[in-house]
């Protein structure tokens, strides 16, 4: 039985910290402080310079809702197929309607645009209406993944709906739990959820390397300092990597 680790990265040394930790992916984001908005091309360039790790792109042209005027929407768009000209592993995407439901034309034409590449449905999963009915819409679309945390605030306490979505994909869609993931969870997870992969940010926050420092002037959302940086902690992706090699295999 195939386990898979995967890793949210905003910057080429958190991947590369991901690759020594021995997580079989990342996702590749930027802004990953609110959530996880799209990288530039740029970064994916220096990433896969200095790893070979697999790469899914996120795709997420603002923070906030997942319900994107036509605008965002060009946007994603050029963005999955400017990271297929740039031969990333997948892309990482989700569109919904004003109802709640996956705007599935949408979904398409971005499933379209990503060939060969594989794709995930990101966490507007957990938000949608009916998560039984976006699992069968993205089977018929052939999405290859599901990030969620069974919509709940985590994967721990959305533990339920995760195994009832894993039963019920049958394999048809990797089930992938995603929020509040750390080492110690993954076993429990693992046989009170039926969830063979997962999603983990492994973040340590780290001390900025400013020796002269301008305090009272914020630069983004309040409550976060400016002179601290989110980084991956290679030590936490090994522990969790260990976890899932002691796991049954088959």
């Amino acid at each position: 039985m195939p386990y898979i680790l995967e890793v949210c990265a905003d910057s080429v040394q958190s991947a590369i910290e991901a690759q020594k930790g021995g997580a079989d992916r990342i996702e590749l984001c930027s802004g990953l402080v609110i959530g996880g908005l799209s990288p530039s091309a740029c970064t994916y360039r220096q990433v896969k310079h200095y790893t070979d790790i697999k790469v899914r792109v996120l795709l997420r042209p603002r923070f906030g809702d997942f319900c994107y005027d036509e605008y965002e929407f060009q946007t994603i768009k050029e963005e999955v197929q400017m990271f297929r000209e740039l031969r990333a592993d997948g892309v990482v995407i989700g569109v919904l309607k004003p109802d709640g439901t996956l705007n599935m034309e949408q979904m398409e034409e971005l499933k379209q645009a990503a060939g060969d590449m594989e794709v995930t449905l990101h966490r507007a999963f957990d938000v949608c209406r009916d998560p039984y009915e976006a699992l069968e819409q993205c089977a018929a679309l052939g999405i290859d993944t599901i990030l969620t945390s069974g919509q709940r605030s985590s994967a721990q306490e959305g533990r339920d709906l995760l195994r009832e979505l894993s039963d019920r994909s049958q394999g048809r869609v990797e089930i992938m739990a995603g929020a509040g993931i750390t080492p110690e969870l993954i076993e429990g997870l693992y046989y009170d959820a039926h969830v063979t992969a997962f999603h983990m940010s492994a973040k340590t926050v780290k001390d900025s390397r400013m020796k002269f420092r301008r305090e009272g002037v914020p630069m983004g959302i309040p409550g976060f300092g400016e002179f601290e940086v989110w980084q991956t902690d290679g030590k936490q992706v090994e522990r969790a990597s260990e976890i899932l090699k002691k796991l049954p295999q088959g």
